[in-house]
């Protein structure tokens, strides 16, 4: 196995990280690209959704150069961090739109990415356009039906857009690629007989009476596709480096039991806890049976402050009718008493002119005393000035000589 990523790259649980997935799933993705690495040698290879990119790095050791792209920037760089490699190159890029020209590739590796796609169509149209002539493409993808199957208590993969069974596959392939050779993988049994020493050969045998694979309850299915006729597709067994399958069940049973024994454990407290929430449970309904009572109190007595609010509302509303009724009579009333003020207004305006008018005449009349008075006053003062002459003359004995002698006025 490659070695762990980064600590920062998480499992998600649908893009595999070396390290953080048990080994059976890591192996179930390994098995492709080992089926793929035999052949890779000395070609062009490109990976499509390389994921953290242990398999570019598996295909690198074959082939003459390996190009990695993936849509996700963080899981290619991780992928650089940990697999740097002179023949490997690790690109950010969707699969539907991919950045290279023409026939750039002998053999293009494309695995469980197709179900993620909103257009597989164009990831198979993008393969075709970049094969050189004589080159493959291979196509893995879950199967279906066994996948609803499988996954029928978590609910469908989040990840994925559209699931495929065998005849889709199959169908999907043929609109892009005339030669297709179809493959079924499964965890299938064996039994190993292992040299203490290994040796490169090996070999394998099918049982006696063994049956045809059934597409329909495949788990996964995976296609080798080219524009030409291929030659034969033989059986490919992948056995993962862990060999005692047997041994490690057996351990896993082991670890199984004694985790069913700290279940169990835990069981036990939980069913005193569930006891004691039980009692708390039966006092919480006679506490609620209680407050349900006096809800229901409340709800008539809240009904009765209803009918009393819509008994005053009518109140309100007749009081109301009443004074706007009282307003408009009060209303009416104050436009008569301004047509009243408005006409004693003018009355008063009128007998402000007359007074004015007499009050002129009374200045002109005291004007005219004022005239007559000094004029008056000038008389008594001439009167007076001919009073004292008068008396003057009276007392001159020139003027009583000529009364004596008959001569003179007469100045009485």
């Amino acid at each position: 196995m490659p070695e762990p990523l980064s600590p920062q790259l998480e499992f998600t649980g649908e893009r595999i990280v070396p390290g953080q997935v048990e080994p059976d799933l890591y192996h179930e993705h390994m098995a492709r690209y080992a089926f793929a690495r035999r052949l890779a040698r000395q070609k062009r290879v490109l990976d499509v959704a390389c994921g953290t990119g242990y398999g570019s790095a598996a295909l690198a050791a074959q082939a003459a150069f390996v190009a990695a792209l993936d849509v996700s920037f963080e899981a290619v760089a991780a992928a650089r961090r940990t697999y740097a490699r002179p023949n490997l190159a690790f690109l950010a890029a969707r699969a539907e739109q991919m950045p290279f020209p023409q026939g750039s590739f002998d053999l293009i590796v494309a695995f469980e990415v197709i179900e993620h796609l909103e257009d597989p169509r164009a990831l198979l149209a993008e393969a075709r356009r970049l094969l050189a002539p004589g080159g493959q493409f291979i196509v893995s993808t879950p199967n279906r039906l066994y996948y609803a199957e499988s996954r029928a208590e978590s609910g469908p993969n989040p990840y994925h857009t559209r699931e495929f069974d065998y005849g889709e596959f199959r169908a999907l392939l043929a609109e892009h690629f005339p030669s297709a050779a179809i493959y079924l993988q499964n965890h299938s049994g064996a039994i190993t007989f292992s040299p203490v020493q290994p040796v490169a050969a090996a070999a394998a045998e099918l049982a006696a009476g063994h049956e045809p694979p059934d597409p329909a309850s495949s788990h996964f299915f995976l296609a080798v596709c080219a524009a030409e006729p291929q030659t034969g597709a033989p059986l490919y067994v992948y056995l993962p480096s862990s060999g005692n399958l047997l041994r490690e069940r057996e351990q896993h049973i082991r670890k199984l039991r004694s985790e069913l024994g700290q279940k169990d454990a835990w069981l036990e407290e939980l069913k005193s806890q569930h006891a004691a929430l039980q009692a708390e449970h039966e006092a919480a309904l006679a506490e609620m049976r209680q407050q349900s009572e006096w809800a229901l109190r409340l709800d008539q007595e809240l009904e009765q402050a209803r009918q009393r609010i819509r008994q005053l509302d009518d109140e309100l509303a007749a009081q109301q009718r009443a004074a706007m009724e009282a307003v408009a009579a009060c209303e009416a009333q104050i436009r008569e008493l301004q047509s009243a003020l408005e006409r004693l207004a003018a009355q008063h305006r009128d007998k402000l002119e007359e007074l004015a008018r007499c009050v002129q005449l009374l200045d002109e009349a005291e004007a005219r005393v004022v005239e007559r008075t000094q004029w008056a006053q000038q008389l008594d003062a001439r009167v007076k000035q001919l009073e004292e002459a008068l008396a003057l003359v009276r007392a001159s004995r020139w003027v009583r000589l000529g009364r004596k002698l008959g001569l003179g006025p007469e100045l009485e």
